[in-house]
């Protein structure tokens, strides 16, 4: 499968970087604090709730929903609703950050400067959801389909290995912040039957569309489909290279904090 051929490989930020950062390391150790929970959280959040629609809603507009084909119908409306249910989970997963942090006292703000905002937006943030609004402008369905899965990809990795730990920890020893990244580690890993699903459909996805393409060019290299093949391939380094950035340095909330 295409999919399995892009986790293998080998990338100029390791795949480890991203899904075992220091950041998740303090999370799946207790050793996280509070306010470093809150900004990464206030980070994510603007992610969810900016970058996202947009970036779905224009992989929408690049399903070729009027072919006549019948291959390339069912094809497109599998699309369509794999897509539709990505706004569907960010609408769920908005409300669940703010719940969250309503419940544990994180102090995220307001998403927007001037409305109540906490912490500063971090280069890595305005990096992440520029390189998101690039693929899904300039790129095609099948590159933004790759980008979207890489996404989900390292995040439900990420925090299965900090729901793992948690699970091995006793309730005492948790504390507020340990709560919270209970709660939130385990809707974004493979615990969560809802999420892990989540993520295999869209995976299934992406195969469907490039693991033909793929055949080709490991039958012949000198195939018109390596070209898009690496592409896709630089697509998945780039998103590996943009979540371990994504990830909160040590004590870097202490000169973000706005208010």
């Amino acid at each position: 499968m295409f999919t399995s051929h892009l986790v293998n490989l080998s990338t100029s930020v390791p795949y480890e970087e991203a899904i075992l950062h220091p950041f998740l390391r303090d999370a799946a150790n207790l050793a996280l604090p509070h306010d470093r929970l809150a900004f990464w959280l206030a980070q994510d959040r603007i992610y969810a709730a900016q970058a996202y629609p947009r970036f779905i809603a224009l992989l929408i507009t690049k399903i070729p929903l009027d072919s006549t084909d019948p291959s390339v119908q069912g094809l497109s409306r599998r699309t369509l609703q794999v897509l539709v249910g990505c706004l569907d989970n960010i609408v769920r997963e908005v409300n669940f950050f703010e719940d969250t942090a309503r419940k544990y006292d994180l102090d995220i703000g307001g998403v927007r400067q001037g409305e109540g905002q906490v912490w500063l937006e971090r280069k890595a943030t305005r990096d992440y959801t520029a390189e998101m609004a690039r693929i899904a402008s300039l790129g095609t369905l099948e590159e933004g389909l790759v980008f979207l899965w890489a996404m989900e990809k390292l995040y439900l990795d990420a925090w299965s290995n900090v729901s793992s730990a948690l699970r091995t920890k006793p309730e005492s020893e948790l504390g507020v912040t340990g709560e919270a990244l209970r709660d939130l580690s385990y809707s974004w890993s493979n615990a969560n039957p809802d999420f892990s699903n989540f993520v295999q459909g869209i995976g299934t996805l992406v195969d469907e569309y490039w693991a033909p393409l793929f055949q080709e060019v490991s039958d012949d290299r000198a195939s018109r489909h390596v070209e898009a093949i690496l592409r896709a391939e630089r697509i998945w380094a780039r998103v590996v290279e943009l979540e371990a950035e994504f990830w909160p340095q040590l004590k870097e909330e202490e000169k973000m904090r706005i208010s």
